[in-house]
Formats: structure tokens, C-alpha cells, sequence
């Protein structure tokens, strides 16, 4: 591919390597799953069905990703440990938080309806994802004994509080009873009022769920006689215990203790500030212009599989503008994307205080919303095409501190995107033509622009200027200024948009006379 001019803004991308012999644990949380609970009348204090489809997505990630070895769930949330020799992504740790909140969300939506059959999901969940670098076991140790504390804890008070709301009180009033309240008072609350004894409740509400691989003998054929033949295989396996920070819990296991580390002795009450000290965060520098950029994770296989037309599928680069529409409108710090094939990239104003700046937050929140928008909006624009397996885009968040700089990144993701469909164009016409893909990448070997231009000319017909511009230009999406006529994602017909409204444009954003005619949208208010 050929260097261009803009290529220096790549020097601005952070290092953000989770460094050995660190453990990498990553931790997703659902984001605002109060009003996604309410919503989709979750049952009160625990909806089960959702619980079980919360550990069906973690099962999901650990076949997904090797690497993962245990994972630990309650509510909307849930935490992921990489085995200690991980090499995962290169140990990055925004694609490494990006991926897995990615591919939990993309799960969670291809799964509704096989947990709520009866329910529609009426908007797309996603959810925020923070990594933790732990230094030993003994932060490990401490950290799971801390969440399975805090399950222990909101579960006995959400218990309590919705118990008192069904018997009459407001929500209010419960939580004015349950003010300050100890751990054996609200045992004998729920005794002594509505005759629960709190240590009979299902354990997957209390104890939170456990997952992890270890080794399971399966038949993996019959031989001549029909006699089963099996083996020792990998397998991730639930478990619910009391305490999954005990010793006795973790060193009974070959698999955690060999791929994660010994608990050498067993530990009281976790101090959230001491394992919060592991956290790895990077704050987002103060009034630069931050990027997200997003990229579909092995789309070539995922374009295959799904029988993608080469050299582009107008179909599927729509589908990307519509999840990008839908991140617009649910952030509004986020004033302009710009995208191409399978990646995307979103420009938070300069002022942006969005999640304080933490750039693990902000890259998976909008990694998954993208993720799940695009499971949901499939079948819109594939009625006739099953989606066969969840996809997933990994992220990273990059500061760029002046405005030039800022177009002069989006100007390098649109030479790409010429450079890319040009050649792309060309050789899918060769491998049409009757070459062997080899055959096509050794004629196009060294040829230039113009090269390319009068080949698809001569020898196919096509004029390549005259290619729609979705294909050439890639694809814009901002919030309208007053009424104007865009493509709106279509090639030919426009239509008008009101003002304000988030619109998708394919126009020349490398000249700077698109930005001078459209002052707006990177102040906009």
C-alpha cells in the first residue's frame, strides 16, 4: 500500500501493553441496566432467565477466546481472567477490553430470544469495560473475593428492599427501613416478615456464577464394535461456591492454579481501594480531540462466510453507517464518524467529558453499542441472509491536540479508503476475469494510480470516477445544520433531513472546503 502525506498522525496512538508477568483480568459492567431491567420487565429482586443469559454470553467468550481461563458473574456484570503467559492481542489493553465487551454484547442480542422467547429487545444493550493489572494472585485473590462480596451484599439489600416494595412500601419508604441496617438484621427482616431464610435462596443469586476450563472427559467418536472412544478435552464448566477466594476452592483446581497461580493462604474482608490501585486506566488527555476507531474483528472470514459481494457489498457498508448513526445518537458528545469497510471512526468534541475521559469506558462502550446495533439491524438489511455467528470490533482511543491534526487523520483514513477500494476493485475484476487470486496480487504488483485507472478501463469498461461514492468516498455521518439534502446512506436519491438530525454523507472530507462549508460540526451544541 502506498505512503501518504498523512501517515505521521499514526505516532500518536498510546502504548497501553499490560506488561508481564502481570495477570490481565478484565471486567465488564452492563450500562444502565436499571432502565434496561425495567425496560424489559426484568422479575425483581433477580430475573433468572437474564442471569442465565448472562452466563451463556461468559460461556460463549471463554470458547471464543482461549486464553480466557475463569471468568465470575452477578447481576450485569462479569470478570474475565487471562491465563498468566497471555499473549492475547499483545497484551493491549484497549483491544484486549474493546474485544471482549464487543463480543459479550454481540452474544447477549443473538441469545434474547432464546432466554425471553416471548419478550422483544427494545433497544441495544451495551455495555463498559475496565481492565485490571494483576501484579500476583494475591491481587487476584483479593479482587475476586471483593465482587463475590459485593454480590453477597446488594443481593441480600435488593432482596430485602423489593420484598418490603411488594408487600406495600415505596421504594422510598424500603430504603428508609433498610438504612444502616447490618447483615443480620436483614437476615431476620426477610425471616421474621416474610419467612425467608436468606442461606435457602437459589445459589445463583447469592453466590454470584463461576466459570472455568478445565479438563473433561468427552467421546469424540464410536469405533468399529460402536464402542465409545474419548478424550481429555478443555472445557469451560459452572460452578456456584461460597467463597471462590478460598484456598480451598482454587488450589483443588489443576487448571486455575497452573494457569493463573496458587492462593498461599486465605484472606478476610477484600479492601475495594487496595484492588481499585491495580486498575489499569488511561485518562484521556483534556482538551484534545479524542478518536475512537473501531475495526471489525476477522471480517475478511466474516465476509465470506456471509457471502459478501467483492469488491463491495452495498448492503453491508449500509448496515456499518446505520450502527454508526445509532452511536451518534446515543452519545452526544460524539459530533462526526467516518467510515470505511469494516472499521469506523467517532470524534468526541474537545470538551468531551464523557465517562470522565477513561479511555477503557469510552472505547467499549461505544466497541459494544456498534456490536450489538449491528446484530439487532441484521435482518434489516439482510432479510434473506442468517447470521451465522456473532461478530465483534476491537477499539482504541487516540488524542490528537490541535485541529489540524484532526483532519489531517480523517484526510489519511479517506486516501486509504481510495487506495484500498481502487486496488480492491481491480483485482476481485481479474479474479472475475478467470485469474487465481495470486495471478491478480502479482499484475497489480507496483502499478500507481493512474495504472489502475486505465486498466479498469481498457480491460473491463470502468470509468472508476464514476463508482459510487460510498465505494470511493467512504462514508460520513454528522448531525445536520439546517435542512440539507444528503444520500443518507443511498447512492442515487436524496433525500432532506431536519436540523440536528444525525445524516450520512459521501463526500471529499480531505479538502478542506467541506469543513469551511460545514463549520458546525466539529463545534457543535
Amino acid at each position: 500500500m502506498a505512503n501518504s502525506k498523512y501517515e505521521y498522525v499514526k505516532s500518536f496512538e498510546p502504548e497501553d501493553e499490560v506488561m508481564l508477568p502481570n495477570l490481565i483480568l478484565v471486567r465488564i459492567d452492563g450500562r444502565d441496566f436499571s432502565r434496561f431491567s425495567q425496560v424489559h420487565e426484568f422479575a425483581k429482586p433477580n430475573d433468572e432467565a437474564a442471569l442465565n443469559l448472562m452466563n451463556s454470553c461468559s460461556s460463549a467468550v471463554l470458547e471464543e477466546f482461549p486464553d480466557i481461563i475463569f471468568a465470575y458473574g452477578y447481576s450485569d456484570e462479569y470478570s474475565f481472567v487471562f491465563k498468566k503467559t497471555s499473549r492475547f492481542y499483545q497484551r493491549r489493553a484497549s483491544k484486549i477490553l474493546s474485544l471482549v465487551a464487543s463480543f459479550f454484547a454481540s452474544v447477549y442480542v443473538t441469545k434474547w430470544k432464546e432466554f425471553f422467547p416471548q419478550r422483544e429487545l427494545e433497544y441495544a444493550p451495551f455495555f463498559t469495560s475496565k481492565v485490571v493489572s494483576c501484579a500476583s494472585p494475591e491481587v487476584l485473590q483479593a479482587y475476586l473475593a471483593w465482587r463475590q462480596q459485593d454480590c453477597h451484599a446488594n443481593n441480600q439489600y435488593e432482596t430485602c428492599l423489593w420484598m418490603l416494595v411488594k408487600s406495600g412500601k415505596t421504594i422510598s419508604e424500603a430504603q428508609e427501613v433498610l438504612k444502616d441496617t447490618q447483615k443480620q438484621q436483614k437476615n431476620e427482616l426477610l425471616f421474621q416478615k416474610f419467612g425467608i431464610n436468606y442461606k435457602t435462596l437459589p445459589e445463583l443469586f447469592r453466590q454470584g456464577s463461576c466459570l472455568f476450563k478445565t479438563k473433561v472427559e468427552e467421546t469424540v467418536k464410536h469405533d468399529e464394535n460402536g464402542n465409545p472412544v474419548k478424550r481429555l478435552r478443555r472445557k469451560a464448566v459452572f460452578v456456584h461456591s461460597e467463597n471462590i477466594a478460598a484456598r480451598s476452592f482454587w488450589n483443588e483446581h489443576p487448571s486455575l492454579y497452573n494457569d493463573l497461580g496458587l492462593f498461599t493462604k486465605d484472606i478476610g474482608k477484600s479492601e475495594p481501594d487496595f484492588v481499585r490501585s491495580f486498575q489499569f486506566e488511561n485518562k484521556l488527555l483534556p482538551l484534545t480531540w479524542v478518536v475512537v476507531r473501531i475495526d471489525g474483528c476477522h471480517f475478511h472470514r466474516f465476509s465470506d462466510v456471509h457471502e459478501f459481494e467483492k469488491p463491495n457489498d452495498e448492503q453491508a457498508l449500509k448496515l456499518m453507517n446505520s450502527c454508526a448513526v445509532a452511536v451518534l445518537e446515543e452519545f452526544e458528545d460524539i459530533h462526526f464518524a467516518y467510515g470505511v469497510s469494516d472499521e469506523y471512526s467517532f470524534v468526541l468534541k474537545r470538551e468531551s467529558e464523557l465517562y470522565q475521559r477513561q479511555s477503557g469506558k469510552i472505547i467499549s462502550a461505544v466497541a459494544s453499542l456498534f456490536t450489538s446495533t449491528y446484530v439487532i439491524k441484521w435482518g434489516d438489511f439482510f432479510p434473506l441472509e442468517e447470521l451465522k455467528y456473532p461478530p465483534s470490533f476491537d477499539g482504541r482511543a487516540v488524542c490528537y491536540p490541535t485541529y489540524k491534526i484532526l483532519l489531517d487523520y480523517l484526510a489519511w483514513r479517506q486516501v486509504d479508503c481510495h487506495i484500498n477500494n481502487q486496488y480492491n476493485t481491480c483485482f476481485w475484476m481479474l479474479v472475475k476475469s478467470g485469474k487465481t487470486k495470486t495471478q491478480s496480487q502479482d499484475y497489480l504488483k507496483g502499478t500507481q494510480t493512474r495504472e489502475k485507472n486505465e486498466l479498469l478501463s481498457r480491460q473491463f469498461g470502468i470509468e472508476y470516477n464514476t463508482l459510487p461514492l460510498i465505494f470511493r468516498m467512504g462514508s460520513s455521518v454528522y448531525r445536520s445544520k439546517g435542512a440539507v439534502a444528503v444520500e443518507n446512506g443511498v447512492v442515487a436519491g436524496k433525500k432532506l433531513k431536519r436540523e440536528g438530525e444525525v445524516v450520512v454523507d459521501h463526500c471529499n472530507i480531505i479538502e478542506r472546503g467541506f469543513w469551511e462549508e460545514q463549520p458546525h460540526i466539529l463545534s457543535y451544541s
